[in-house]
């Protein structure tokens, strides 16, 4: 009975610390005519940041635990050739599998980062790498040339679903949250996320083409649950603010939820390294989204970087407020979210304020790169960009939620 108990404690802190909901849309199903792949990522690892690394043969982004100082393990990120990449753990796959090599995800995405410019490259790496290859997983890719796929990857294969290709995927787009489809069949975590997540890319579908504003804002802080068949944003939006609670276990973005990346391919023929990639590096609810480009350097926004804390200040602030969202530390206290904090009739939610202050950003990044990809900007334009981005940060969260970033 202990051993059995034992066993799961394991599955449910593996389901816990990397779950993720996670897809890619092709560029001729996108507003801009650009792909993007999307990560709502899930994990024990709830500080988070951004590094910038120049040591391999190719300059890159990347998303990374705080308490990885090295930056070992990547969880997203693009790279100086358009080579953009994401996960999502698959957990039925290798099921019978005794290789000890396993949860090595992290450290193969930061070498694809390192060096791989198309989706022909990453195809190289995953034939070449020594099996098994320690993964379990679903890879998101997409590249300067157009290329957008996910690769469900096991031990030993890998099997590619192509967004472009009309037979694979019929509107643009695939889906995908911890369990494969090329898998063993009803095992696995997700199928309720899975649900919703195609419930809401259905529904954007069929009122304009996808941008990543839709996906940041509508469906990286979804509050709609697919089984009760309730939205619970469009419900709390008529009651005012007050002691309401729901259970935020299966939606998208929940108590595990540690941070969002979108990333903004480019079209072909445009400069590969101003791919758009949006950050929101800590609990998606309470944190600003903030657009970088490798373009700009290794002197990325303050606000998304480690400080002398060992923490980015953004996700400081956002974990900060974090803790208004889920009051209850007690017993599973963590699974009850007051929604009225975030959304509520007097439009004061911490989403509410937050969705306000971003429009803004939205508005002044979609100038910049519209101006960007017609004259190739200097790496100095990029750096006074990130200067206005870290003081609209710092004010927002001081004058919307009274909480200062740490210096």
């Amino acid at each position: 009975m202990k051993k059995l108990f034992v066993i799961f404690l394991s599955l449910f802190t593996a389901m816990q610390g990397f779950s993720c909901t996670t897809a890619v849309i092709s560029g001729k199903h996108t507003k801009d005519g650009r792909p993007i792949i999307w990560k709502l990522r899930d994990s024990d690892y709830l500080k988070n940041k951004l590094m910038y690394f120049s040591d391999a043969n190719y300059n890159f982004i990347g998303l990374v635990n705080s308490e990885d100082s090295l930056g070992n393990e990547v969880w997203g990120g693009a790279n100086d050739q358009g080579f953009s990449i994401m996960n999502s753990a698959s957990f039925n796959v290798n099921i019978d599998d005794s290789a000890s090599k396993k949860d090595l995800e992290g450290y193969f995405m930061k070498q694809a980062l390192q060096s791989c410019a198309t989706l022909i490259d990453f195809e190289e790496l995953l034939k070449t790498t020594p099996k098994p290859m320690g993964l379990a997983a679903h890879f998101g890719v997409i590249d300067a040339l157009g290329g957008c796929a996910f690769y469900e990857v096991n031990n030993y294969t890998f099997t590619k679903f192509d967004a472009n290709n009309e037979d694979e995927a019929p509107n643009g787009y695939i889906i995908r949250t911890n369990y494969s489809f090329t898998g063993m069949k009803d095992v696995g975590y997700g199928y309720i996320r899975y649900q919703t997540a195609k419930e809401i890319f259905a529904e954007a579908a069929t009122k304009d083409p996808i941008n990543c504003q839709t996906i940041i804002q509508d469906f990286s802080r979804c509050f709609k649950h697919s089984v009760l068949k309730k939205d619970f944003r469009k419900e709390y939006e008529q009651i005012p603010e007050g002691d309401d609670f729901i259970n935020s276990g299966d939606l998208i973005t929940r108590n595990g939820s540690a941070s969002n990346i979108v990333i903004n391919g480019v079209k072909p023929g445009e400069p590969v390294d101003l791919v758009t990639i949006w950050s929101m590096i800590a609990y998606p609810n309470t944190c600003l989204a903030l657009p970088v480009w490798v373009r700009g350097g290794e002197n990325l926004p303050k606000m998304l970087v480690e400080n002398e804390t060992g923490n980015a200040p953004l996700n400081d602030m956002a974990l900060k407020l974090k803790e208004q969202c889920y009051p209850i530390s007690r017993s599973s206290g963590y699974k009850y979210m007051q929604i009225s904090k975030l959304i509520n009739a007097e439009e004061t939610g911490i989403v509410q304020k937050l969705e306000t202050a971003e429009n803004k950003v939205f508005i002044s990044t979609q100038q910049h790169v519209s101006k960007w990809l017609a004259n190739k900007p200097m790496k100095d334009e990029i750096q006074e960009y990130y200067i206005w981005l870290d003081e609209f940060t710092k004010d927002t969260y001081l004058r919307e939620f009274a909480i200062e970033a740490k210096k």
